[in-house]
């Protein structure tokens, strides 16, 4: 089954985009938290940051299961993914409440800075992991790489987050709701792809004429 490669560079795009904008953001968020601005920064965090981050996480998941990196073959991959998972949660469960709590007390508690600092440096971490792709594959990488998803799952891959990030900002708060449904469908669309990539092909090794061994 082919795929787009235009649609697939159209996520690709709204990755950096969106991971370019959840860095600067988040550099914003160390500026208005050290200079005293908590409410303009539980502003930035909920209308803007939010949204941006769960695009950037949404579609850097998505372009490692519709491709042939996948989340566990090499280690930088790995790693972007557990650094993506444990600032969504950190911010969702400790920074978010923080900033709401100083934006109605009007104080600022050093370990708000801390925190959008070392968000803004592990986004800056990642970026140089995608350029440099460092390490090897780790040691339960498959043999086999998985094929490429069709052209559905990157048309999704940019519309679901452009709905999501609309319908926050309508709703005035974030809800990923599309993204998280298409990430439960291309799930099941990796395992598919799977199954049909260790499944055998119909031409027989022996009827490739002048080889005696089997394709790979």
């Amino acid at each position: 089954m082919k795929t787009s490669p235009r649609w697939r560079q159209a996520v690709v795009w709204l990755h950096v985009v969106s991971s370019v904008a959840w860095m600067s953001q988040a550099l914003a968020l160390v500026v208005l938290t050290a200079t005293g601005a908590p409410a303009m920064a539980e502003r930035l965090d909920t209308v803007l940051l939010a949204p941006m981050a769960n695009a950037s996480a949404f579609t850097g998941l998505l372009l490692a299961g519709a491709t042939a990196w996948g989340y566990f073959r090499h280690w930088w991959v790995l790693t972007k993914f557990v650094l993506t998972l444990v600032q969504l949660y950190a911010g969702i469960f400790l920074l978010s409440p923080a900033l709401h709590g100083s934006a109605d007390t009007g104080a600022v508690a050093w370990p708000q800075i801390a925190g959008a600092a070392a968000m803004a440096s592990a986004l800056a971490f990642q970026a140089w992991l995608s350029v440099a792709k460092p390490g090897r594959k780790t040691p339960w990488s498959p043999a086999a790489k998985p094929p490429t998803a069709p052209t559905w799952v990157f048309v999704a891959g940019v519309a679901a987050p452009v709905f999501d990030v609309v319908a926050g900002l309508l709703l005035g708060y974030p809800l990923p709701a599309l993204s998280l449904v298409m990430l439960i469908a291309l799930g099941f669309e990796r395992r598919r792809r799977r199954r049909r990539a260790r499944q055998p092909t119909a031409r027989s090794p022996r009827s490739a004429p002048g080889s005696s061994c089997p394709a790979t």
